[in-house]
């Protein structure tokens, strides 16, 4: 049986979700193809032990763009983000600790404690960081020019630079760090205390396989300040509900819309006619058509497993197979009898409503990085834990806790021929006993716990290489240049097929950009198409 379709989207995940709303507004018939049996993709809330839930993959909210929150009118329908009270936590292995977050004067303060000197640089560096952030705010929402557009890509390169040019030259001096700069290279010219320069570069390593040496990694840690929570740039938040709170509600919103969302759905291939895209074949055998077939996958995903190579331009195909993925992360999920006890702050408080980052150093991480690199995990790896039943009693009996643990480094492939497989469970005893040599007890503590290594992110949420961002962050696999130059523009290949995913511009995070911007260039098209039918 054949269905047919204005659009039909490959993959349910927050941005397909955008994407079908944006159509859909406009009249569009849409249907989401989802290979899983929930709603949502890597932004989900599942339970894993009895009584237990958490947001499965995807954990902490702050990129989704105020836009889509309105434009969808989530808060309406339930949409609320709990702030942090305080960013981070960071515990040293000295009995110390350093928190940021809560206003510029209390991580003043706390600066302080390590260095008196950065402690006075802090508010200059948040004015530098944000200066540069505004720019990448305002081209979250357009589209890249694409390379090879002649005269209108350059219209559009000279519009999308005006924000470069605004700035000063000390402002455009920090734009090249960024971009080109490691993050130990950028925090040097600022900072000289390791605590300090720890707790800003570990957003240099989320979903980042590489060190914190590793030129480039400084635009990683930009790309987690660019978001926002209730109207405050660059905090975090807690989803109520969890991640899948937020994806719910917007299947619930393109429902109401007319938008028919199918789970347990997965897709074999993408249906070709000549040169163009004309639907897809489900592994059940149905077949849906459409006039635009959205990928909401990564591009590895997408051209490498769902289409067939001759159907692609061997030039394209030879970039898609460079395109490099990867994010060196390992995820879990625990269930907790009892709150972490850190000796360097005992009992409960605000600590644990924070990002707790174990990694107190650049030189720490950089050992994770290089341990993974030749073993495949690190001996001491960078682990980050929230713990959102601090604040949402809905996730965990009375008494209890859920904690999601986020970790690097470790490889995506194993090296030897060894398989995550094999090595998930001893891995997953390592992180635990990391933790436990910062808050002594806390192995007791775990009653349950839910494992994700690169592979099962691999398996279960079709993430290629484990990679959350759908392809890594560099800057050859950024703005115009993702995935591919020359289709940056959420255009495949071939007419009629598209891209609205991570491995898109603006990349990686729970923005919701690459569906809202996807969803105006097919309605773009449409129109053009629709035109040109008219003449006909």
């Amino acid at each position: 049986m054949t269905r047919h379709y204005d659009a039909v989207i490959i993959g349910g995940g927050h941005n397909g979700l955008v994407c079908a709303f944006y159509l859909a507004r406009a009249g569009y018939k849409v249907r989401i193809l989802e290979r899983r049996g929930i709603v949502g993709g890597a932004a989900v809330t599942e339970e894993f032990a009895p009584g237990f839930r958490n947001s499965t993959a995807s954990y902490t909210v702050s990129l989704l763009h105020p836009k889509v929150i309105r434009d969808m009118k989530l808060v309406e329908h339930g949409y609320r983000v709990i702030e942090r009270p305080i960013a981070n936590f960071l515990p040293q292995p000295d009995g110390r600790y350093l928190k940021l977050g809560g206003g510029i004067g209390r991580s003043q303060a706390e600066f302080a404690k390590f260095s008196v000197r950065d402690a006075a640089a802090l508010p200059t560096y948040h004015q530098a960081l944000e200066a540069v952030a505004d720019v990448l705010r305002g081209l979250m929402l357009r589209t890249p020019p694409n390379a090879g557009g002649g005269l209108p890509m350059l219209v559009a390169a000279l519009r999308q630079g005006r924000g470069l040019a605004r700035l000063s030259l000390q402002q455009q001096r920090d734009v090249l760090d960024l971009l080109a700069k490691s993050a130990r290279g950028f925090l040097d010219g600022w900072f000289e205390s390791d605590a300090v320069k720890a707790v800003f570069g570990f957003d240099a390593v989320v979903g980042n396989y590489a060190s914190p040496d590793t030129p480039g990694s400084a635009y990683v840690l930009l790309h987690h300040v660019i978001g926002a929570v209730n109207g405050k740039r660059g905090s975090w938040g807690h989803s109520v509900g969890g991640m899948g709170a937020i994806t719910q509600i917007m299947a619930h919103v393109v429902r109401a819309m007319g938008v028919d969302i199918s789970l347990e759905a997965p897709v074999a291939s993408v249906l070709v006619d000549g040169a163009r895209a004309v639907g897809v074949r489900l592994e059940s055998g149905e077949e849906v058509t459409a006039r635009a077939v959205i990928a909401n996958v990564g591009p590895k995903l997408l051209y490498e497993r769902l289409m067939n190579a001759a159907d692609l331009p061997a030039d394209f195909l030879k970039r898609v197979r460079g395109f490099k993925t990867g994010s060196g992360t390992f995820r879990m999920n625990l269930a907790l009898s009892a709150l972490p006890d850190f000796t360097c702050m005992p009992g409960p408080g605000e600590h644990h409503q924070s990002g707790i980052i174990l990694a107190p150093t650049l030189d720490y991480m950089d050992r994770a990085f290089m341990d993974a690199k030749r073993e495949g995990w690190s001996r001491q790896p960078i682990v980050e834990m929230l713990i959102p039943s601090t604040v949402d009693d809905s996730l965990a009996p009375k008494g209890c806790h859920v904690a999601s643990l986020f970790c690097q480094q470790f490889a995506p492939q194993l090296p030897d021929g060894r398989s995550w497989d094999d090595e998930r469970e001893v891995a997953a005893d390592h992180i635990i006993a990391t933790v436990d040599g910062y808050a002594p007890g806390f192995a007791r503590s775990v009653i349950a716990r839910d494992i994700l290594s690169p592979l099962d992110l691999e398996r279960k949420f079709g993430l290629v290489d484990g990679d959350i961002m759908h392809g890594n962050m560099t800057l050859d696999q950024l703005w115009a240049a993702r995935p591919v130059l020359g289709h940056g523009a959420y255009r495949g290949p071939l007419k009629g097929l598209y891209m609205c995913g991570a491995g898109t511009h603006p990349g990686g995070g729970v923005t919701g950009a690459p569906g809202h911007n996807a969803a105006r260039e097919v309605l773009k098209d449409g129109a053009l198409l629709g035109r040109w039918l008219g003449r006909a």
